[in-house]
């Protein structure tokens, strides 16, 4: 059985947050050192600052959009509302996604939100086509 593009793209987002946690984390331990990473971090944690810092917020902001889109992908699939529209709309989310993570960890404002709003139409489209309004 052949996946649909909307189960696909879930798929591909899957392998971004995974990878986004990566990145994190590895920024996150050239900032406050392996020792750190291993210890059982009772204590206060140094800041992160910069990349590192951005790295960590982009992969929260991941975290709070992954669930939504996860869900609206399998409801739309459960129910047979895939169409054209989800196809387009999940790989808006995906792609919109992939850029989000050099832009942000790059610093750069405006671009960062504007392509977020892409990620976010991509969400609405899917719940959209799930609720046919």
């Amino acid at each position: 059985m052949q996946l649909t593009i909307e189960l696909q793209m879930l798929g591909w987002a899957m392998v971004l947050g995974l990878v986004q946690l990566l990145a994190a984390s590895a920024s996150m331990t050239a900032q406050r050192g392996a020792k750190w990473n291993a210890s059982a971090r009772d204590g206060a944690a140094k800041p992160l600052t910069g990349v590192a810092a951005r790295l960590d917020r982009a992969f929260g902001n991941y975290l709070e959009t992954f669930p939504i889109f996860a869900a609206a992908v399998l409801a739309v699939s459960v129910a047979g509302r895939t169409s054209a529209e989800t196809a387009l709309a999940v790989q808006l989310y995906l792609w919109a996604r992939v850029a989000y993570v050099p832009v942000y960890a790059a610093g750069i404002p405006y671009l960062r939100s504007a392509i977020w709003v892409v990620s976010f139409w991509g969400i609405a489209k899917l719940v959209r086509a799930l609720l046919g309004i």
